[in-house]
């Protein structure tokens, strides 16, 4: 008779889930932005983190707007890390929006429109509006249900009380079902909001705390509210000015959020908006928030990207503008004008230019143990100096890579810990670029299109070195 082999199959959550930097916390520094050595995910560069978190500071206190950072350095360098670390500081309330410079070439919208929607993603509105809400503790629910099935819908009456009055509602069914649904009985503190019913259950009330011998760890006791049933309360909205664009482009606005089929945006919309929120924040209904745009690969716009960014900067309602690039002197894409980092002269002025220099050999030993932690993989001290000594002689990038491949070899091999021998082992399986160049320069007659010629005449010592 066959065996039969069961495997647990395991949903992947997006908490499980492990990226590049998803070890990354914040920033790492202490209250007088001194860079720790270890701390947030984030390992060396402390000059870079430094300025990082001076801008951060200046973004809190809303005393930088349509301002530019530009972080430059070496692939592999954490400019990214720096980024994210950016985001997870500045917390949920202000608005981070990411993008690849090669994301804006799209044949649907322009790039200019790709480049202000990032922008509009990247402003946020606090809206304030109050709202009138029918706060009290449940004293009694009547429902008087109809004796005959298909006669009139159910009718009730709801009795609430505070410390000082006592009113009674009379429901209809609509409400009915909205107390059924939350489950709301006597004891209960309740709000009702008038403008659309919502019923919120608030706790039990303390008075009602010994009706029985056992509750559950989730029941919370409140006290009784005090003062008018009938209460003015402010609720805070927070929204992007993108989302507001894009509700207000169509009449089915807010289903195009959801489908991220936005399309181009009419520059009228977008001024009537402006205006309307402009008219909010005189009022005090509004405040704006500049949160970051994060640009990664910036040498891949072009020319006229470079002139609107220019542009947009100038903007009363810019956000700041975080620009992150790994190029030298390299001709600006468009022209055949060469530049530092491929970036116009005038825009570069804009610029506050952050550089991030190499790892050393102590902080990438840091880095990939903290990666062995954020991955769980047990490793040995021999194998974590040998893969320290690859990725200072070959990438820090490539030496993470090895980390899940030795450990799925570990297993193979039924063992517990990774040692040198997985190392070693996933080392011969995976080239790094240096040894697939020189595989490539001993073999490359055998490659279809092999420019042999020209590799062999000009850069063929380059790519040795």
């Amino acid at each position: 008779m066959t065996e039969l082999k069961l495997y647990e199959s395991r949903d992947l959550t997006r908490i499980e889930r492990i990226g590049a930097h998803s070890h990354i916390r914040g920033l790492g520094l202490d209250s007088s932005l001194e860079p720790r050595d270890v701390s947030e995910g984030m390992v060396g560069q402390a000059q870079a983190r430094k300025a990082a978190g001076v801008i951060l500071q200046m973004i809190k206190d809303g005393k930088i707007a349509g301002r530019a950072i530009l972080l430059a350095g070496q692939p592999g360098t954490g400019k990214t890390a720096i980024a994210m670390g950016m985001a997870k500081s500045l917390g949920l309330e202000t608005p981070f929006s990411m993008l690849s410079g090669s994301e804006i070439f799209s044949l649907e919208m322009s790039k200019t429109e790709a480049l202000m929607q990032a922008f509009r993603k990247s402003i946020g509105v606090r809206i304030k509006e109050e709202t009138e809400i029918i706060e009290g503790e449940v004293v009694e629910i009547q429902i008087d249900r109809p004796a005959v099935s298909g006669a009139a819908s159910k009718t009730g009456k709801l009795t609430l009380k505070t410390t000082d009055m006592e009113t009674v509602y009379d429901l209809g069914a609509k409400m009915i079902e909205a107390l059924a649904k939350e489950k709301v009985q006597s004891g209960d503190v309740i709000a009702i909001d008038k403008a659309s019913g919502k019923i919120t259950k608030l706790g039990r009330s303390f008075s009602r705390s010994r009706d029985y011998d056992a509750m559950g760890p989730q029941t919370k006791f409140v006290q009784c509210p005090d003062g008018e049933l009938q209460k003015r309360k402010e609720v805070v909205h927070s929204v992007t000015l993108h989302e507001i664009d894009v509700i207000n482009s169509r009449t089915q606005g807010f289903l195009a959020l959801f489908s991220g089929d936005t399309g181009e945006i009419r520059a009228e919309v977008r001024e009537q908006i402006d205006t309307k929120v402009a008219e909010w924040r005189e009022e005090g209904k509004a405040e704006i928030v500049p949160g970051v745009l994060f640009i990664d690969e910036v040498h891949m716009l072009d020319i006229e990207c470079f002139s609107f960014l220019n542009r947009a900067l100038e903007n009363e309602m810019a956000p700041i503008l975080v620009v992150a690039t790994n190029r030298g002197i390299t001709s600006i894409r468009g022209t055949n004008y060469k530049s530092p980092h491929g970036i116009p002269i005038d825009l570069l002025d804009r610029l506050l230019i952050i550089t991030t220099q190499p790892y050393s050999e102590d902080e990438i030993r840091k880095i990939l143990d903290i990666r062995c932690q954020e991955e769980d993989v047990e490793m040995s001290e021999d194998a974590k100096q040998l893969l320290t000594k690859i990725g200072h002689e070959t990438s820090l990038r490539y030496a993470i890579h090895l980390i899940t491949a030795s450990a799925l070899n570990c297993q193979k091999r039924k063992g517990m810990v990774v040692e040198v021998q997985d190392i070693s082992r996933v080392y011969s399986l995976f080239l790094d670029v240096r040894r697939s160049t020189q595989y490539l320069m001993e073999y490359q007659k055998e490659y279809m299109f092999n420019e042999a010629s020209i590799v062999d005449g000009g850069d063929g010592d380059a790519m040795h070195d």
